[in-house]
């Protein structure tokens, strides 16, 4: 049965909808667990390089260098009409260990919110990798049912290793998670989907991965594409930046005095977030007003919502006075808002 088989041609024809119509990808909204499966959305920058800590790259993923060792994460663009990986993606994450002499750990993770859908099932992951070398056997997945907060020890379960080739393979993985019958479930449990190795990988060793799926079921069905509006909407639930990428004057709220030499705005979130946000910034900001700006800081009233910004200055504000925030023509300036698991 065609994939062009959509909801919207069967609805109201009279057409049965089978489980067939389903396997066979006519319906695939929200199939895929994983959020930027594609490697569409990179809000924190498309290059990380010496890497040396757990860190964020690429949207909801990690990755992880063991002690001292160094990795380079990069995005990596497919060429146009390419046909080596099904459905024209145009993106794949680089882990590159060459700017370490010695071999690196070159792990790459993500977490998925509420383990308590996770119990019980059986589950399907698919992916495309390469390598600039032949590895046998050295690598697995291992998929960590977590319990949040107060909640019971971790749960893991390994899929079976693979082997990598230097040409583009598809590979799929399918393993049954347990039951957390008896757990306790705290805040900010989540399934950890984490790519391992039995040792580290040779130096001047890169890993190329694509279109990472997660399904549940014990078949991988075609990826699941989805808008680049609606995957970044699903990012931004857990982390969102302003951007101000070209430079430029970006305007970013009407602050108005509380008092002293502080004034406070509201910054609202494109999306909902996952909870209430950690707040870091960087570059230079201004005021049109008349006041320098000495400190930007979280002010009260923060919610899943929105953010109310306190810009304290250097001079003293009186009643009914406000100015416009903004970036300082500054490519660099952001403001970050952190809800990851």
């Amino acid at each position: 049965m065609s994939n062009a088989r959509n909801l919207a041609n069967l609805l109201g024809t009279g057409t049965q909808i089978t489980t067939a119509d389903i396997v066979d990808g006519a319906f695939e909204a929200n199939k895929n667990l994983i959020i930027n499966g594609n490697f569409d959305i990179w809000q924190r920058g498309t290059s990380f390089t010496n890497n040396t800590v757990t860190q964020y790259t690429a949207d909801r993923w990690q990755v992880y260098g063991a002690g001292t060792s160094t990795l380079d994460i990069t995005r990596q663009s497919f060429a146009a009409g390419q046909t080596d990986v099904e459905g024209n993606p145009k993106y794949f994450i680089r882990l590159d260990n060459t700017p370490d002499a010695n071999t690196t750990w070159m792990e790459l993770f993500q977490r998925i919110e509420d383990v308590t859908y996770f119990s019980d099932i059986t589950v399907t992951l698919s992916f495309w990798i390469k390598a600039n070398r032949n590895i046998s056997g050295n690598d697995f997945f291992s998929f960590s049912q977590n319990f949040g907060s107060g909640g019971s020890t971790s749960v893991g379960t390994s899929s079976s290793t693979f082997n990598i080739s230097t040409s583009w393979e598809k590979k799929t993985l399918t393993v049954n998670l347990p039951s957390i019958s008896g757990k306790t479930v705290g805040s900010g449990s989540y399934l950890e989907v984490h790519l391992l190795q039995n040792s580290g990988a040779t130096a001047d060793t890169y890993y190329d991965i694509a279109q990472v799926q997660l399904e549940v079921g014990d078949t991988a069905t075609p990826f699941e594409h989805r808008s680049y509006g609606d995957e970044l909407a699903r990012c931004q639930r857990y982390y969102f930046r302003t951007s101000n990428s070209s430079a430029g004057y970006q305007n970013l709220a009407t602050c108005a005095y509380i008092g002293s030499t502080i004034f406070r705005g509201v910054i609202e979130f494109p999306v909902t977030m996952r909870a209430i946000p950690t707040f870091s910034h960087t570059g230079a900001f201004q005021t049109l007003g008349g006041f320098n700006i000495s400190s930007l800081v979280a002010g009260d009233g923060a919610t899943i919502n929105s953010h109310g910004i306190q810009v304290a200055t250097n001079e003293t504000g009186s009643s009914g006075q406000s100015f416009l925030f903004r970036a300082n023509n500054d490519s660099t300036a952001r403001l970050m808002y952190d809800a990851e698991l």
